[in-house]
Formats: C-alpha cells, sequence, structure tokens
C-alpha cells in the first residue's frame, strides 16, 4: 500500500507544478492583452480569467492540497519522521524546507490570480517571466534532494543551484533582447 501512496505523491507533485508553470504563463498572456484594442482585450480577458479558473481551482490548488496529504502519509508510513533530526534524515528537513517555500510561492500566485482576473495587472509581463521560473528553482532543488538524499553536498548542491539560477535570468535576459529585437 506504500508504493501506490507515494505513487500518488508523486503523481499529484507533478499535476501541482503543472499547473504553477502553466499559471504564470497565462498571467503574462492576460497582461500582454492589456496592450491590445478595446474589444480586443476584453474577449482574451474574459478568455484568460476562464482558463485560468479552471486551471487554478480545478487542476493546482487540489494538486497541491493532495500532494501535501499523500506527502505527510509517506513520510509517516515511511517513518521518515523518526530520522527527520539525525544526520541521514536531514536531506528531509532541507527538502521540507523547500517545500514550505513552494507553498509560500503558490500562494502568492493564489494572490496574482485574484489580481489578474478581477482586471488589477501589478506586474509586468517582464516581472511575470521571472516568476514564472521560481517553479523551476524549487523543482529542481527538491527532486535532487529526494533522489540524492545525504550524498548531495549541501555547499555544492547550493553553488549548482545559485549557477543555474544565473543561467536561468541570463536565458530571460537573452529571450527579452530577441523579443524587443524582432519588434
Amino acid at each position: 500500500m506504500y508504493l501506490y501512496i507515494k505513487a500518488l505523491h508523486i503523481i499529484f507533485v507533478v499535476t501541482w507544478f503543472s499547473g504553477m508553470f502553466y499559471m504564470p504563463r497565462l498571467f503574462i498572456y492576460n497582461t500582454e492583452a492589456k496592450e491590445k484594442p478595446e474589444a480586443i482585450r476584453k474577449v482574451l480577458h474574459d478568455q484568460f480569467s476562464i482558463m485560468m479558473k479552471r486551471l487554478w481551482y480545478g487542476i493546482t490548488w487540489p494538486s497541491a492540497i493532495l500532494t501535501l496529504v499523500f506527502g505527510f502519509i509517506v513520510m509517516f508510513k515511511g517513518s521518515w519522521n523518526k530520522v527527520l533530526l539525525e544526520p541521514e534524515g536531514r536531506w528531509l528537513l532541507v527538502k521540507l524546507c523547500f517545500v514550505a517555500g513552494l507553498y509560500i510561492y503558490h500562494f502568492t500566485l493564489h494572490k496574482i490570480f485574484k489580481q489578474e482576473v478581477e482586471g488589477n495587472f501589478k506586474y509586468t509581463s517582464q516581472q511575470l517571466r521571472i516568476w514564472n521560473e521560481v517553479a523551476t528553482v524549487f523543482l529542481i532543488s527538491i527532486v535532487l534532494l529526494a533522489v540524492v538524499k545525504q550524498s548531495l553536498s549541501f555547499v555544492w548542491g547550493l553553488i549548482g543551484l545559485i549557477v543555474f539560477i544565473v543561467l536561468l535570468m541570463s536565458a530571460i535576459r537573452v529571450y527579452k533582447l530577441i523579443r524587443m529585437k524582432n519588434k
């Protein structure tokens, strides 16, 4: 039974991340639609609002909740809670800190979602593009910790994460320059 619960946990992690990857893209499209003529802007905003609501309430929120529920069951059924503060369980403690950060990120997406549906655009499409990549950083960190566990050197892992973030931000900047050049 443990492996089925673990499989369900992984399945809902995947669907949750799918929602968190796609939602900021919808924010970007919705934000960029405000630059269109009024008639087009209204149609696009209405359509993006429907898409965002269905994605957020139909997939992303339920997946976030089920990820948490099945994650706790996996942790307790696998007795990981007993070694959480031991050397062999420190990877899990660090992973849970990243998971807590991921839920904070999820709540920030919820806040942006509510603003966008109301037509309140507080962020530029460039800011939203950068914010979209935060989920990628969490995904890589959490998966590496879950797979590599205690053989992962914290220092090397942190250096690798910083290098990855720098590369990611550079790619976003290059993409922006290419977009601006093509306009």
